[in-house]
């Protein structure tokens, strides 16, 4: 049985803020399970250690080595591979550590003997994910797509309305179509008249699969959305030479912001050739960003648009982030603390039990076979 449990901060971006709020930890006060923080835990949100003290008297705060060396890591974002050197062999990590795209990590951490479960990977009986903010991911990305798309059209107005052309029919690019929708009713809302509206196009296979049809959209779209999900992860979608397609104004979202892997054979890319892969540090590429020479020697990069990525969506608002995601996790982690993970069951009749087993990277093996 783990006897404690550590919380490190994310280090590796600046604007990477996303701590657990003090509330999330008052609930665990009733749990025989030691609480770690690491020192300045929540600073950048705001927050000191007498807010975390206040929620929870027994928690305890040290280095960053000290919280790696705990019986359990838990950290919204992956950690890097020297923080994962530190862990010891048995422990446990939850995260979200995106199996299916990260296979060089996965070897990685099974190499290191750490025993992983994603939070990405928590799905219900249903297998609908349960740890997720899908609409806070879609509504910031769409957000500054269209701010960028206003900026790169300057004072010229489009006397139609905006083309958004999402590729991906799953969870992410309908809720994404919706955030779109949203901003656009905000802005009708607002502007009264003047405001010539948004028009939005899912992009089915029949279309991105037909390289005619895609083109013809492409000509049409002023934000260019990926929000796929792909089954070859080595293949694009849009090729570099079909992005002259789209007009000179036209906006690329990165929503889904998959990360290129080159250790891999084939290796992994995104679904539109050519473009980088931004952070909480950077989003906003233009087409003149050095970014583009990081990649230019793996693939295409002669055509190019402004791009609006990130692989971290929901830290744009962390507060919010955080807080649904301390809610989502609670009972979750709670059955990992009271029963151990050497003892979970996928048969077990308490529901949490099975979302959990279901995220860890034994599970996934399994269901990859």
């Amino acid at each position: 049985m783990e006897k404690n449990i550590g919380f490190p901060k994310m280090h590796k971006e600046i604007n990477e803020k996303r701590s657990f709020l003090p509330a999330f930890f008052g609930e665990f006060k009733e749990c025989d399970i030691e609480i770690w923080l690491e020192n300045d835990y929540g600073k950048e949100m705001g927050f000191a250690e007498e807010d975390y003290l206040k929620e929870n008297e027994n928690i305890i705060f040290d280095t960053k080595e000290v919280i790696y060396s705990k019986d359990i890591v838990m950290v919204l974002r992956a950690p890097i591979n020297e923080e994962l050197k530190i862990m010891k062999r048995g422990s446990v990590l939850i995260s979200m550590l995106h199996y299916i795209t990260r296979e060089t990590r996965n070897a990685f951490m099974e190499q290191l003997g750490i025993v992983s479960f994603s939070m990405d990977s928590m799905v219900d009986d249903d297998n609908r994910r349960v740890v997720v903010n899908n609409y806070g991911t879609s509504f910031n990305g769409a957000k500054i797509a269209i701010e960028q798309l206003e900026n790169e059209l300057g004072d010229v107005s489009i006397d139609r309305p905006i083309n958004v052309a999402i590729i991906g029919m799953g969870e992410i690019g309908l809720t994404v179509a919706r955030a779109f929708k949203d901003l656009s009713n905000e802005r009708l809302n607002k502007l009264k008249s003047g405001y010539n509206g948004l028009k939005i196009t899912m992009l089915t296979r029949s279309i991105t699969g037909n390289s005619k049809l895609l083109t013809e959209e492409l000509r049409n779209a002023d934000i260019l959305v990926d929000a796929s999900s792909r089954d070859d992860t080595s293949k694009y979608i849009v090729d570099n030479r079909m992005i002259k397609e789209l007009p000179e104004h036209a906006i690329i979202l990165d929503i889904t912001a998959d990360p290129y892997d080159f250790e891999k054979y084939p290796p992994q890319v995104k679904a539109v050739e050519g473009i980088p892969t931004g952070t909480l540090d950077q989003i906003i590429f233009k087409t003149d960003d050095e970014a583009y020479e990081e990649i230019k020697d793996r693939m295409a990069v002669t055509d190019k648009r402004t791009v609006v990525s990130c692989n971290a969506w929901p830290g744009v608002a962390p507060v919010t982030s955080m807080e649904l995601y301390g809610r989502q996790l609670l009972p979750i982690i709670k059955i990992l603390i009271n029963k151990g993970h050497e003892n979970l069951n996928i048969n077990s009749k308490v529901y949490y039990e099975r979302i959990l087993y279901r995220s860890s990277y034994d599970y996934f093996k399994e269901s990859h076979e």
